[in-house]
């Protein structure tokens, strides 16, 4: 256990240089699920763009559209601890078909609650929060599953493709999104995601798992144990959670508050503000190995956060909107080359028996971070003002950097590939 702790990312990722970063895609199991998670990423995206516009044409409160954003973070704190210890307990295809039909029933129930007019906010927030809580049961899960799908070398580099899908989801799902609430509403947007995830529960009922030796019976409470010991004792687990938690905390102030931000250029323009946002993501990640040439992992970590902090004090006060756009796409490709680092690290970092457990820590990091941060925000900015909240944010942001420099990522030779990450 102490060499598999000490084993540095580099050391993990070797094998993803022996060859095309898009090799994966040539398993066919791994390609159909890729494609499949695609569509239902797609979905999710609509589904944020009609839940944080719907509550924008109930309140303009900015408290209650922050909440939006926390009520579907907020199952993190509750759930993604004994969710990763599950995954790691119980057969995951099973238990993602349970996490998978569980995300339609909520997507669609507020479907079908928005197009007949029964929804109001704390409805909206209810259901937002019912859908958050499938999603945090899935994602150990769903995480853990990449290794079982390619062969181990192709590991890192089917990482790198789960991240490009997201990103590409990213792009596309809200500017449909926003197409889709200003012509026929909310609700229909709803009706979509919950149908975006029937590729993905195909793919699971239809995957026969290599049949795994029976699991010890084991306490729930001591398999998360086992988790947070591996954290005691590896450094690098220690710098990702850290970094994590400071970047998470202040960068959800964007995502928080941008549907009222948008508000005056309507639907469309709060689609295309996200779109762009995920564009960027996608061009950032394109040219992060020519970055990577240059800069350190903790250098570009530093610069980027430095790059979106800037981009987070301008959100507030540029009001034109092609301006607007090119400060979300700048953000978008600042937001990958932090992520980056820290998503394939978690990913790697950890032997395979301990994987779900490690990964539900960075989640709940990463995910409570943006729940607490959307929170914070959102109160922020109903006392001092959007602009005024965006600005300290900016502020948090820069003294985060200071603030964890000693805290290194030690992976210097940590290979990104064009398509980088989920978050």
């Amino acid at each position: 256990m102490a060499e598999m702790i000490k084993m540095p990312v580099a050391d993990q990722l070797t094998g993803s240089r022996a060859g095309s970063p898009w090799a994966p895609l040539a398993e066919p199991l791994f390609r159909w699920l890729w494609i499949a998670s695609v569509v239902s990423y797609t979905g999710t995206w609509m589904q944020n763009v009609g839940a944080g516009w719907l509550m924008t044409q109930m309140t303009m409160n900015p408290f209650m559209v922050g909440l939006v954003q926390a009520a579907a973070a907020l199952p993190v704190f509750l759930v993604i601890l004994p969710a990763g210890a599950l995954a790691d307990m119980v057969d995951r295809r099973r238990f993602l078909l349970v996490t998978q039909g569980w995300m339609v029933v909520a997507s669609a129930t507020l479907g079908i609650l928005t197009l007949t007019s029964w929804v109001g906010p704390w409805v909206l927030l209810l259901f937002t929060f019912l859908l958050g809580l499938g999603s945090v049961m899935n994602d150990p899960a769903w995480q853990a599953i990449t290794p079982e799908l390619v062969p181990r070398q192709q590991h890192a580099s089917a990482v790198a493709l789960n991240s490009a899908g997201f990103n590409v989801a990213r792009a596309v799902g809200p500017a449909l999104g926003g197409l889709i609430v200003a012509a026929v509403g909310s609700g229909t947007t709803f009706l979509l995601n919950a149908a975006s995830f029937f590729g993905v529960i195909l793919f699971l009922y239809h995957w026969r798992r290599p049949s795994e030796a029976p699991k010890p019976r084991r306490r729930m409470w001591s398999a998360i144990g086992d988790g947070f010991a591996y954290v005691k004792d590896s450094s690098l687990a220690k710098s990702v959670l850290l970094r994590t938690g400071t970047f998470s905390v202040a960068a959800a102030s964007v995502l928080a508050l941008l549907p009222i931000i948008a508000r005056p250029h309507g639907a469309r323009g709060y689609g295309v503000l996200l779109g762009c946002f995920g564009f960027g993501a996608l061009l950032g990640a394109a040219g992060l190995p020519r970055v990577r040439e240059r800069l350190s992992v903790d250098g570009l970590v530093a610069f980027a956060i430095v790059v979106f902090a800037g981009m987070t004090f301008a959100v507030g006060r540029v009001h034109i909107f092609p301006l607007l756009c090119a400060v979300m796409l700048v953000a978008g490709a600042a937001w990958i080359g932090i992520l980056a680092c820290l998503n394939v690290a978690a990913q790697t970092m950890c032997p395979g028996h301990l994987r779900a457990r490690v990964l539900s820590l960075y989640l709940l990091v990463l995910q409570g971070g943006m729940a607490v941060g959307a929170t914070a925000w959102g109160a922020l900015a109903n006392q001092i003002g959007i602009a005024n909240a965006l600005t300290v944010a900016a502020v948090v942001l820069a003294c985060g950097v200071l603030a964890l420099r000693g805290h290194r990522i030690t992976a210097g030779e940590l290979e990104l590939t064009p398509a980088v990450v989920r978050d």
